[in-house]
């Protein structure tokens, strides 16, 4: 399968690139650039949602399935895009969220069963929704009460109604019509709730990765993760085919291989949070190779950018880290020049507080980074520091370290073993070559071998760095 090494570049579209100057990324604009994906060397990219919708949640609140929002393009927009891929040898992957809608969604006035009620007048359990808050709000027209995982303008939808079932999977269908690739799931562990809606137990253990408020209070047994899941991921795979269907599964590794008896791939989340200190990210390391068939990354447009997470002092390393691993690699727009998040915008477009993650991609040292000829909806962040053009073509940049560890990772070899090495170091074999991650501030001793890459000069392993060798 093309996936089980890819690499894929995922593109936040508002802050792509604009191609008509009104500040705001668009698919034309996505076009202009494949170029940079080409150079790059990666396999595919997966677009943030492009729907139309009310923007409560960013774009994951989608109002309309088969259409483009109009500040992205059209549709046949998205049929260019798409060839001029193809033409490139790029696959396109979507956003597919089936977990829930817009409240403005034309389903919530005409299909009302198709969601999830309250059987009594309230909230009828104590499920708690992931940005804060109950899980349960009252519907002003009707007086019932509707479960919402995420935002109250995103009521979740009944996956137990076949007629769900059989409109979500016209929605993957009526896509894979048009040539895309394959889907990232989202949010797939709250798919399916309980069917007696009973009440979530008290957490007796801290959850591995970040909760919000008072969603960490709680086990999530009933509102999460039910084994009737895998039902509703069968479905969506009975329509995807052999397309590619990689799981935002918001879960640790341990307890995602149900998933992947319908996924083709889950991102292993336990490295994005990991802290940057060698004896984590062993764990992480290890919990998700041993699950295998996992996509990994280190920031998206939900989390800390990467250069900020793990110190600038850290991103060749990390580069490394991320591209030697076995498997698929994901790569959040902007992590190949190393930008860092932003200030955001004041007041903020994103009531999650997201904003500083999202800031237009950096093509050129002007002030608006190449980004758009109009007013950016978000600033650029430094442009005249770090840009596409300034790093493309010099052989220190980040951007050619990307390039080169994109070109190499397939060479690496089969296999993967996690080995013995120097406090603060991350080591493992891949084949016939070693790779090796300083984590610290302190020089360590280089792995025995011939020198294949080294993100630093100097003598051994020098801190911060990272060191491929050939056993």
């Amino acid at each position: 399968m093309w996936w089980q090494d890819a690499v894929v570049y995922q593109i936040y579209p508002r802050s792509f690139q604009d191609s008509d100057g009104d500040g705001v990324g668009d698919l034309r604009g996505i076009g202009r650039r494949l170029d940079h994906l080409t150079y790059l060397g990666v396999d595919a990219f997966w677009l943030s949602p492009i729907y139309p919708s009310p923007l409560a949640d960013f774009g994951y609140d989608i109002s309309n399935y088969t259409a483009v929002d109009p500040a992205f393009g059209t549709l046949g927009d998205l049929d260019e895009l798409v060839a001029h891929a193809h033409e490139r040898g790029l696959r396109v992957l979507l956003d597919l969220v089936p977990s829930h809608t817009s409240i403005e969604h034309p389903w919530f006035r005409e299909h009302p069963d198709w969601y999830i009620w309250s059987p009594v007048d309230g909230p009828p359990n104590n499920w708690k929704a992931a940005f804060g808050g109950g899980a349960w709000s009252r519907d002003e027209q009707t007086g019932r009460w509707y479960l919402h995982t995420f935002y109250p303008e995103q009521p979740d939808l009944d996956w137990r109604n076949p007629e769900v079932v059989a409109a979500m999977q016209e929605v993957v269908r009526f896509w894979l019509r048009r040539g895309v690739d394959g889907f990232r799931v989202d949010a797939v562990n709250v798919l399916v709730k309980d069917a007696e809606l009973r009440d979530d137990p008290p957490a007796t253990e801290t959850f591995p990765l970040p909760l919000v408020g008072e969603s960490a209070e709680l086990e999530h047994v009933y509102s999460a993760d039910r084994p009737e899941v895998v039902d509703a991921l069968a479905a969506i795979r009975e329509a995807a085919g052999d397309a590619l269907l990689v799981g935002e599964v918001y879960l640790p590794a341990t307890r995602s291989a149900r998933y992947l008896t319908q996924l083709d791939l889950v991102f292993a989340f336990e490295l994005l949070f990991s802290p940057w200190e060698a004896e984590a990210l062993r764990a992480a390391i290890g919990a998700a190779a041993e699950l295998g068939r996992v996509a990994w990354v280190l920031s998206n447009h939900d989390f800390e950018r990467l250069a900020t997470r793990v110190g600038p002092e850290n991103v060749r390393a990390a580069a490394v880290l991320l591209l030697t691993l076995p498997g698929a690699a994901f790569v959040y727009q902007g992590d190949e020049i190393g930008l860092p998040n932003g200030p955001g915008a004041d007041p903020p477009y994103d009531r999650a507080g997201r904003d500083p993650l999202r800031h237009p991609m950096q093509w050129d040292a002007s002030p608006a980074g190449g980004f758009t000829t109009g007013d950016p909806w978000l600033p650029p962040i430094d442009p005249a520091e770090r840009n596409v053009e300034a790093q493309r073509g010099d052989p220190g940049s980040l951007l050619e370290l990307y390039r080169t560890l994109i070109a190499l990772r397939r060479g690496l070899g089969d296999g993967f073993r996690l080995v013995d090495a120097e406090p603060g170091v991350v080591a493992f074999e891949r084949g016939g070559h070693t790779v090796a991650v300083n984590t610290t501030a302190e020089p360590r001793l280089a792995p025995a071998g011939e020198l294949v890459l080294a993100t630093h000069e100097g003598e051994g392993l020098p801190p911060h760095a990272a060191l491929i060798m050939r056993n």
